[in-house]
């Protein structure tokens, strides 16, 4: 069964679309967060979340700021609040963990995060990471920290001339205009070769989704480069519980992965910072959406196991 409800975001200004997914029997033995990527909604989850319904989860994610049902118009998508976007974002993760751990006190708390997702969860965990269960980092990378500072100085002097409304075809060719990226299709026009998954129909869905693939403007991306850089900071790394259970998965052809190089380097830092349950699986031949690609039967049971073992020790 899932619900849809809303609740008011950490800026004070915006209700966040919130769906959640229960089980059948209605008594839970775990609850599972949900974080979507850029650019697109939690209604992608869909099928994941039911799949974890059927395993007893009850499943939580919402709209972010500036995307789905949270923006409050067109032109709101990829536009997320003024301020500090990028901490609004990560006390919205808080809000929606603090409600479903009210309703289901007790239980295991599991987060999983995807792509933008993933840098947001991972920057979520150096501020709030006690007490969970576990954290699945999915179809993330490492970006070196010069690298995601020079990025935010970008966005940063571009508002200051065109203002952070502005979308501009120059970050958003930084973000995917490196050399992994050119082997793939970027704009859905040859669905057989998206860098997103090997599925030729859900990049079609995707693409024609007028809540997905929209391009940020400049607050946008200064929430995005903010937890890409808080992320790389190996003093934030610090401050995750060291015996946190953490599950790097990605496809070996992920770009945003650099092929699973990103993936190695992110997992090998937060093991460096003293974290006593690191474990990294790349799924051979799949793209970023592992949870959309062609094996995703294999992808949904390999997260589900790992889930399992952790609510078991």
């Amino acid at each position: 069964m899932m619900t849809v409800s809303t609740f008011l975001s950490s800026d004070g200004v915006h209700q966040v679309h919130q769906q959640t997914w229960l089980p059948e029997s209605g008594s839970p033995r775990g609850v599972v967060l949900l974080v979507h990527g850029m650019s697109e909604h939690i209604s992608r989850y869909d099928g994941f979340a039911r799949f974890l319904n059927e395993k007893g989860m009850a499943v939580a994610g919402h709209d972010q700021l500036g995307h789905g049902h949270t923006a409050a118009n067109a032109e709101e998508l990829g536009y997320m609040c003024q301020g500090n976007p990028c901490q609004a974002m990560v006390d919205d993760i808080h809000k929606l963990r603090q409600g479903m751990e009210k309703v289901y006190p007790g239980l295991p708390v599991f987060i999983l995060g995807h792509s933008m997702g993933s840098f947001l969860v991972r920057t979520y965990l150096c501020q709030f990471g006690e007490g969970l269960k576990g954290a699945v980092i999915m179809g993330t990378g490492d970006t070196p920290p010069v690298m995601a500072s020079m990025a935010l100085f970008m966005t940063r002097s571009e508002a200051g001339i065109r203002g952070w409304h502005y979308r501009s075809r120059i970050l958003q060719n930084i973000v995917i205009g490196g050399n992994q990226y050119k082997a793939f299709n970027m704009d859905g026009t040859q669905p057989e070769k998206s860098w997103l998954t090997k599925d030729a129909d859900v990049v079609c869905r995707y693409y024609s989704d007028p809540f997905c693939a929209f391009n940020f403007t400049l607050n946008g991306f200064e929430a995005l480069f903010s937890a890409v850089l808080y992320a790389a900071q190996e003093k934030n790394l610090i401050h995750v519980p060291v015996e946190l259970p953490l599950y790097f998965v990605s496809g070996d052809q992920d770009p945003v992965g650099s092929m699973g190089e990103g993936v190695r380097r992110a997992a090998e830092k937060y093991r460096k910072a003293g974290m006593t349950h690191v474990d990294m699986h790349l799924f051979s031949g799949d793209r970023h959406e592992i949870l959309n690609e062609t094996d995703r039967d294999q992808v949904y049971e390999d997260i589900w196991s790992w889930l399992r073992k952790q609510m078991e020790n």
